[in-house]
């Protein structure tokens, strides 16, 4: 399979480095393209320098946006699979083989790495575990099948949700509304258990202040997905 591995980055100079060696090392066979979403610090310039192809947008367009460009690449470029890894160090790239394997084996079209279907060393935050608690209740319901890891962005898709997502995808914190539109679309989706670190660099775009508004935005963005005509 011809293998991308996107990595969206907002002001992670710091942690890239660490990151692009820690997918060379596990997933060697794989390209990887890192999105600076218009970046204010040397994310794009370490990037380069590390050897990888960058897509720098001009302006902070948010996690959507980033990902809507690199399955864009992807589409555009022939790849059979994408795998999300974050650039603040969070993933680990010795579980990418893991989603890989899962995906292979034709059951699903999106593999997303869960922190939570087996005990781990994660600790949420207590207004992030009311979050995720409410989007996994929702989303279950919804999809007919328990979601443990909503807001995981750790995932692995195949060439028909690359092209899904190339045309279609959500703007603003789309993790939770993507899967939505994936079931909507007649695609399967599964969680797998992974191990995750605290991030290794810069800071989180959810304070705890945005937390409340996140979570109604999402559901709100949600329930409209259910009444949309999805192609």
């Amino acid at each position: 399979m011809k293998i991308l591995i996107i990595v969206p980055a907002y002001n992670e100079e710091k942690s890239i480095p660490g990151v692009i060696d820690d997918i060379r090392s596990y997933v060697p066979d794989a390209d990887i393209i890192v999105i600076d979403d218009g970046s204010r610090d040397g994310t794009e310039m370490v990037a380069r320098e590390l050897g990888v192809t960058v897509l720098a947008l001009p302006f902070n367009l948010g996690i959507g946006g980033a990902m809507q460009t690199g399955y864009l690449y992807a589409e555009q470029n022939g790849y059979d699979v994408a795998v999300q890894f974050d650039g603040d160090g969070q993933h680990v790239a010795a579980e990418v083989g893991s989603l890989l394997a899962h995906l292979r084996q034709g059951r699903a079209d999106i593999v997303v790495g869960s922190r939570f279907l087996k005990r781990g060393d994660y600790r949420p935050t207590f207004l992030r575990r009311i979050g995720i608690w409410i989007f996994s209740m929702v989303l279950s319901m919804i999809l007919g099948v328990k979601v443990t890891d909503t807001t995981s962005g750790f995932r692995a898709v195949n060439r028909r949700v690359i092209e899904f997502f190339a045309r279609t995808y959500p703007e603003d914190y789309p993790e939770v509304e993507s899967l939505v539109l994936l079931h909507r679309a007649g695609m399967a989706i599964e969680e797998i258990s992974v191990q995750m670190r605290d991030r290794t660099g810069g800071c989180s775009s959810i304070t705890p202040i945005q937390s409340a508004y996140y979570m109604i935005k999402v559901l709100l963005a949600v329930f409209v997905d259910l009444l949309k005509k999805v192609r």
